[in-house]
């Protein structure tokens, strides 16, 4: 299993006990080395005592070459290892010309030479040697010895055997690992109870979420939640909270669609029933019934729109485009319907460079344009400008209809409530009213006068252009 796939928790316990336990490691390995070197600097000045024991004893017997070496071995230069039966003591005295003088004559010689600088002031070295099969370690003293005779440096071996070296060094390691251990215990326990404390909010916002019904999309509450979930939190919030408004526009959408088009296939079949009875013409009916299917096609179309604005809105970022080109398309694409009601158009436009998705732009202008067409009255004028402020574009449909009627201002924009003539559905302004949204603009309608009545209505939308958004 990868580190990544490993709980929190889990990762946290890893990345804090395993330098832990490593570092506890190396200061165990760390104290214990220290423990023997102690040891044996303390067992090797005790070497050193008895070999200097052994040197102030010592005398010269005899003058010039024939000077010799007398030794002396007293009591107390052994008595320090009387303590311990278990280690055992040999000495070696070697005269001048390394003769034997005194000791255990097959104790090896030194074949050493002293340290440019020892931590002792006298003439010796130290050293680990094997004696009768078994490890020693030697203190070699070389002292010098004068008289009125004659003078001279003798050699003073003195080696222990190391079983008490080995017991204290078991002893040490015993002691170390104990308290090490002891402190690992300590330090694992507060790591486990300051990680299981710091990771509780974690758990209890799971279970929260688990608990959950399935509908409910609500805000999370964590207000104890600790500064770095707060992030976690607050994006979780707002990803439920689109998914909330993103489920109420379905739910709306089906609500909406299902009873919108109920109407128009129960007129459908009332009329194909009374076709069927022959109640009326077949030519009349068939007219009755394209005119039902047209306009059953047009409201499916529009809610199929209002759908894809929604739709466009979690896309994100939309490229950017020049509004006043798809202006242009649209008006050329309705020009026929112009021509037949004999409009005096106009269009003026500049370039709007703005961030929207080409379908949106184009049915924004397309649904707001064709609401004008049918609101001009035959032979009247219709206008359409783009202009740019360098912070907005604003596009202006200006119309010489009747005007809005002031109870209709209120309602407007709600779908199947605006009440258009010409036997709209509803939905042409509500699609307008939910592109402009998702665009970050504005839509406003306002009677247009002269002489102190309506001679008309402005549709103007405002959009942010791409270099000056404001959302």
């Amino acid at each position: 299993m990868r580190l990544g796939q490993l709980s929190l928790r889990s990762q946290l316990l890893l990345g804090i006990l395993l330098p832990v336990l490593l570092g506890v490691l190396a200061n165990t390995v760390s104290l214990y080395r220290q423990a023997l070197r102690a040891a044996d600097t303390a067992y090797d000045r005790t070497l050193l005592a008895s070999a200097k024991s052994i040197g102030e004893q010592l005398e010269v017997s005899g003058a010039g070459d024939a000077a010799r070496v007398r030794a002396t071995v007293p009591y107390s230069a052994l008595e320090a290892f009387e303590a311990d039966n278990r280690s055992r003591m040999f000495f070696k005295v070697s005269g001048f010309q390394g003769e034997m003088v005194s000791g255990f004559e097959d104790l090896p010689a030194w074949r050493g030479k002293l340290p440019d600088k020892g931590p002792y002031a006298a003439l010796v070295d130290f050293y680990d040697d094997v004696y009768r099969e078994q490890p020693v370690r030697v203190a070699v003293l070389l002292q010098p010895v004068a008289s009125v005779e004659g003078r001279g440096v003798a050699t003073v071996q003195v080696a222990e055997t190391l079983e008490l070296r080995q017991t204290l060094a078991r002893q040490i390691l015993v002691d170390t690992l104990w308290r090490q251990a002891a402190l690992l215990a300590v330090l694992v326990g507060v790591v486990l109870w300051v990680v299981q404390r710091a990771t509780r909010p974690v758990r209890e916002l799971s279970a929260q979420l688990r608990g959950r019904a399935e509908n409910d999309l609500s805000p999370i509450a964590a207000a104890d939640a600790p500064r770095e979930l707060q992030p976690l939190v607050d994006a979780t919030n707002q990803v439920m909270g689109r998914l909330a408004h993103l489920l109420a526009h379905q739910k709306r959408f089906v609500r909406d669609t299902a009873h919108q088009l109920r109407t128009p296939l129960a007129v459908l079949k009332t009329q194909l029933q009374s076709a069927l009875r022959g109640d009326v013409e077949p030519v009349q009916a068939l007219h009755e019934i394209n005119h039902t299917v047209d306009r059953a096609t047009q409201l499916a179309n529009q809610m199929l729109a209002l759908a894809k604005v929604e739709q466009l809105r979690q896309q994100g970022d939309a490229p950017v485009l020049d509004w006043a080109e798809i202006a242009r398309a649209v008006a050329l694409d309705l020009g026929a319907l112009i021509a037949q009601r004999q409009l005096d158009f106009e269009i003026a436009t500049v370039p709007a460079p703005v961030r929207g998705h080409e379908w949106a732009l184009r049915e924004l202008t397309r649904n707001l344009l064709h609401n004008a067409i049918k609101l001009c009255r035959e032979g009247g004028t219709l206008g359409m400008q783009l202009v740019s402020d360098g912070r907005t574009a604003a596009l202006t449909i200006a119309d010489s209809g009747p005007g809005l009627a002031p109870e209709l201002r209120e309602r407007l924009f709600q779908p199947f409530a605006a009440g258009e003539r010409g036997g709209g559905s509803g939905l042409g302004l509500a699609i307008c009213h939910e592109i402009v949204g998702s665009l970050g603009g504005s839509l406003s309608l306002d009677n247009r006068l002269a002489g102190g009545r309506v001679v008309g209505l402005d549709a103007t939308v405002r959009v942010p252009l791409a270099d000056n958004p404001t959302r």
